[in-house]
């Protein structure tokens, strides 16, 4: 039965305590065990998985940690204040403008200046007390956000978008059915459409209306003047160099120590300050970075468990042949799976060695394969409390304490975003 399978009862307990506001390490804690126990694992057996599974976010969780530092570090500058009253000054008491202007950021961190949610605490915190006079809800500006660093690597094969369709054409091919980026990109771009709907949805009609927030002061004002200082212009090198070697190395958190380098030598933060923004920059991303690193454990446990494999098994004997319920099974399957680890890259792999043998035996096309895996691998990840795409906007909406990551960003942006993919997906595959 289905609803005794150990991936379905682990994510559900997960689900379930995140919205009762249990700490979501603490949740995704319990889940582990939850789906250790019920996939028939001894105490022991689960830690070792734990363990060894911790070590494949280790790379993102360094990432994130030094992310933190730097952001830490342009707030010391006062860059982040001149760009927030830049931006400020130019969006005046024009709140779409605003809105327009953080999602088209968000799209350029993953396209066009790969910096991923580094920008988040740098841009946001300051904008806050702009969001407020113009009583922007904050889960509009979540879901701007979470679009942002969701849509693009689906639909655009640049950037983040040419490493996640790269993890499908590589699995889809190493499991039979050979595809291209260009026939990956050829039909993603249907569910960054259908994603863009449910984000024009949240704007324009279920968070539409004014919300009140009380104006508590996070950061120092910036000199008076809008005057750029050598200190400036040296955090904007940082920055600089931060593109330039994630690019040429492909490495985030290499990237993120050469700027550091360039803030510290240069004397845009003093050395003797470092102690005080690195404690602060752990401070801001910390929490984000550990819970990135303990879902690592938590997918090693799921696939020790055989649960994924187990899932799928069990859901071939209630599709009865047809291609419409096969769809909706598949995309179903994938949310759960993503909903736990918090990851659609670490999906794909996942699901990829079972669901194209499965497609190929239904009789989809390679095209209809290719947007049943990309949205059963994206399915989750908005929505899911152990995702970047929801921990992101939660770090910068959250640093004066008024925007709760479940209910302001998680169920907004589960709802606005899953539900268009599922229903893009579905009807598509029995198309293409």
């Amino acid at each position: 039965m289905l609803l005794s399978n150990p991936t379905i009862i682990s994510v559900l307990s997960l689900c379930v305590l995140c919205l009762f506001k249990v700490n979501v390490i603490m949740a995704m804690l319990v889940s582990i065990f939850v789906g250790g126990f019920a996939g028939g694992m001894g105490i022991s057996d689960i830690l070792s998985s734990v363990y060894t599974g911790l070590g494949s976010n280790a790379e993102t969780c360094l990432a994130y940690l030094l992310m933190g530092i730097f952001a830490a570090c342009m707030e010391k500058t006062g860059i982040a204040g001149i760009l927030s009253r830049k931006v400020a000054a130019s969006v005046k008491d024009k709140k779409y403008i605003l809105i327009l202007v953080l999602t088209l950021v968000a799209v350029s961190s993953q396209n066009l200046v790969l910096v991923h949610i580094a920008y988040i605490p740098i841009l946001i915190p300051p904008l806050l007390s702009l969001m407020n006079k113009l009583k922007i809800d904050r889960r509009v500006v979540a879901c701007c956000t979470a679009f942002g660093l969701k849509a693009p690597y689906i639909a655009i094969p640049v950037g983040a978008g040419l490493v996640f369709m790269g993890i499908i054409r590589d699995n889809m091919t190493d499991n039979g059915m050979p595809v291209t980026i260009d026939q990956i990109a050829s039909v993603n771009w249907i569910l960054g459409l259908a994603m863009l709907i449910g984000l024009l949805i949240a704007i324009f009609i279920t968070y539409r209306r004014p919300r009140e927030y009380r104006d508590i002061r996070i950061t120092e004002d910036t000199d008076g003047e809008l005057k750029m200082q050598p200190r400036h212009w040296w955090t904007l090198a940082a920055i600089a160099v931060l593109v330039i070697v994630q690019l040429k190395y492909q490495s985030l958190p290499l990237a993120e120590f050469g700027a550091l380098v360039v803030i510290f030598l240069s004397g845009a933060v003093k050395l003797e300050d470092m102690d005080k923004e690195v404690s602060e920059g752990i401070r801001l991303m910390g929490f984000t970075a550990f819970v990135i690193l303990i879902a690592g454990g938590y997918a090693q446990v799921l696939k020790d468990t055989g649960a994924v494999e187990s899932l799928v098994s069990g859901a071939i004997s209630i599709m009865g042949g047809s291609r419409m319920v096969a769809a909706v099974v598949i995309v179903l399957i994938g949310l759960f799976v993503t909903m736990g680890i918090g990851t659609s890259f670490g999906t794909i792999p996942i699901i990829a060695v079972i669901f194209v043998p499965l497609c190929q035996r239904l009789g989809f096309s390679p095209l209809a394969t290719v947007i049943l895996i990309s949205a059963a691998a994206a399915l989750g990840d908005a929505g899911s409390p152990a995702s970047d795409t929801t921990l992101g906007p939660t770090c910068g909406l959250n640093v004066d304490g008024q925007h709760d990551h479940i209910w302001d960003t998680c169920v907004p942006t589960f709802l606005h975003f899953n539900i268009p993919l599922m229903i893009a997906a579905v009807i598509a595959a029995q198309i293409l």
